[in-house]
Formats: structure tokens, sequence, C-alpha cells
């Protein structure tokens, strides 16, 4: 019984002496002589030792020992405080604050909102629809016949067969699924990623974006399409930039063209990227073909169409002067970090 007491007079002494420089340290105080299994507890586990005539005197001693602890971790906590109270008082709250990095949006996305504010200028809508297509959306609307190197398993990736279900090879699938639920006049733009199954490399990948226009109305003509394409082009790479248009062939559009404009690179003298031609071209256009319109009840003669569709990421290269489209899905914040003040 003698040994316990001065036992408890020594641990007083320990913790009467022991000082908190912070919040931390009262925490180890509480944890080491208040806690489940501190130091307090450990001496009250004793009372099971005492014999029964000294009981209700050791419980006294004991009691007083608790509330001394109590008591000493009360004070620390309030000398914390205090100090603590007493550094917010004393700072001046007139210095800067603490710089933090500001996000931003990724270059597709900034160079996807550009083309939609622009066509937005001209009437156009914004359409969206699902990834995962049917054949009949993504092919057979399109007018593209079943032997289309688009259909081949090389180049679109199936999900099923028997009924065929994709990933949708280009936002067309969009402008079928417009012109399926709403009758002309119809002007949209289709905004999307996209799938197809090519060797990823600095040129290529097997998913990209789109945004594809679509415009039908009575007495539309090939003129309105060049001059619309004329106008996103100088809103979007500015007014001293040329254009051309080209024949081409596309299944959904009769007579279509291919659209260049003068490589921003070399100024038109030639280099790499515009393989030494002085132009780049940056997207597929024409008139929409008759049997696409017939495909959805619209009067192929009453109205006419064009459309138009371009990859994001061609545009975003030449703006931006970017050399690798891996560099747009491997996530590498120093790339990203460059289109901070582009918000």
């Amino acid at each position: 019984m003698e040994a316990l007491l001065q036992q408890i007079e020594n641990y007083k002494k320990e913790i009467n002496a022991y000082e908190a420089a912070n919040a931390e340290a009262v925490e180890t105080f509480r944890i080491k002589y208040l806690g489940t299994k501190g130091l307090v507890k450990t001496v009250m586990g004793e009372m099971k030792n005492v014999p029964n005539e000294q009981k209700k005197q050791f419980g006294l001693v004991l009691n007083e020992f608790k509330l001394f602890t109590e008591e000493k971790f009360a004070s620390l906590q309030a000398q914390t405080i205090n100090d603590k109270q007493e550094t917010i008082n004393n700072f001046d709250w007139s210095l800067p604050g603490d710089s933090f990095a500001v996000g931003t949006r990724h270059p597709l996305m900034i160079v996807r909102n550009e083309i939609v504010s622009i066509f937005k200028r001209l009437g156009f809508a914004v359409a969206e629809g699902p990834e995962i297509e049917d054949d009949w959306h993504n092919f057979g609307a399109m007018n593209l016949p079943e032997d289309h190197p688009a259909r081949d398993m090389q180049d679109t990736f199936y999900i099923n067969q028997n009924p065929a279900w994709l990933l949708r090879t280009h936002t067309s699938s969009v402008q079928a699924r417009v012109m399926e639920k709403q009758k002309p006049p119809i002007r949209v733009i289709c905004p999307g990623r996209v799938y197809r199954n090519e060797t990823i490399s600095a040129r290529a990948h097997c998913f990209f974006h789109q945004v594809e226009g679509l415009y039908i109305d009575e007495n539309v003509s090939f003129a309105d399409l060049k001059q619309t394409l004329y106008f996103f082009v100088q809103e979007m790479f500015g007014k001293e930039v040329k254009v051309r248009f080209r024949p081409s062939y596309f299944p959904f559009t009769e007579p279509s063209a291919e659209m260049d404009i003068s490589c921003l690179i070399c100024g038109g003298d030639g280099c790499n990227v515009c393989k030494h031609t002085g132009w780049v071209e940056i997207l597929g256009s024409g008139m929409v073909h008759p049997k696409v319109l017939e495909n959805f009840n619209i009067d192929s003669n009453k109205y006419t169409g064009f459309a138009f569709g371009m990859g994001i990421e061609r545009v975003c290269q030449l703006k931006y002067r970017i050399n690798d489209l891996r560099l747009y899905s491997q996530n590498d914040v120093r790339f990203l970090k460059q289109f901070t003040s582009a918000l």
C-alpha cells in the first residue's frame, strides 16, 4: 500500500512537470495518462489488490489522482487555445495569401467549345447521341452499303452481332437520330467521341473526337456550305488563312469535297506537317445525298442540305502546334499545364 502511494506521488510530480508546446503534445498527454490504456486506468486497476479495510481510503486517493490529472489536462488545453488565439491576434492579415494551383479545361474541350461557339453564332444547335449505336443509325441510314470499308471488322469495334451493336465510328449517327425525330428546317452540330480500330501512333488513335454539322432546308446550296465553312475557318484560325476545296467521295453526300487550309506551321511554304504541299486537310463536306433524306421521309425534291465533319484533334493540333495525338490521353500534367491560361 505504501509503495503504491509513493508511486502515485511520483506520477503527480511527472504530470505536474509536463509541458505542451502545441495541440499534438496535449493529445499525447491525454493518451498517455487519461486514455483507455493510460496511466490513470492502470493505477485504478490496482484497487483489486488493496485489502478490503483500506479500499475506502485508497479510493479517495485514486479519485484525487484522477481529478489532478484531468485538471492538468484542462490546463494544457486552455494554454494551447490561448497561444493559438494570441498567434491569430498577432497575425498580419494584410499579407498575401498562399498560392494554389489553378486547373484548366483539357485542350480538346477548349477547342470543342470554341467550335460550338462559332457555329452557335450561325444558328446551329448542339445535338448529342449514344456512343454505342445500332447498325442502322451508324451505317444504313447514312447510305453506307454493307461492303463499305468502315463496316469491316478491322475498322469498327463491334459489341454484338445479330443484331449488330457497335461503338460509333462517326457522329453522323447523331444526325440520323435528329432527322428521325425532327423535320426541316434542321440546323445542328454534333460533337462527340468516336471509335475506330486503328493502330495507336503519333498520328492516329483508336478513339478521337468529331464535330459534324447538318443543315437542311429549302434552297440550301453548295454556296451556303462554302460560306459557312469560310466563316468558321476565319473565326478559328484568323482572317489571313487561305481555303481550298477538293472533290472527294462520301456515301452520304453528293457532291462531296475535302476542305484544306493553308498550313499554319510554315505559312504555306511547305513543311513536314503539310507534307511540303503548303496545305492541311481539316474536314470533309458535301450536299446531303437524296437517299439519306428519303431514309427519314424528307422530300428530297423540296429540301436540300449540306453536311460536314471534322476531327477536333486535327484542329487542336493546328491551333496549338501539338505533334503527337497520344498526348491528349496520357494525362501528363506537364502537357496539360500549358493550357492553364486558355480557360
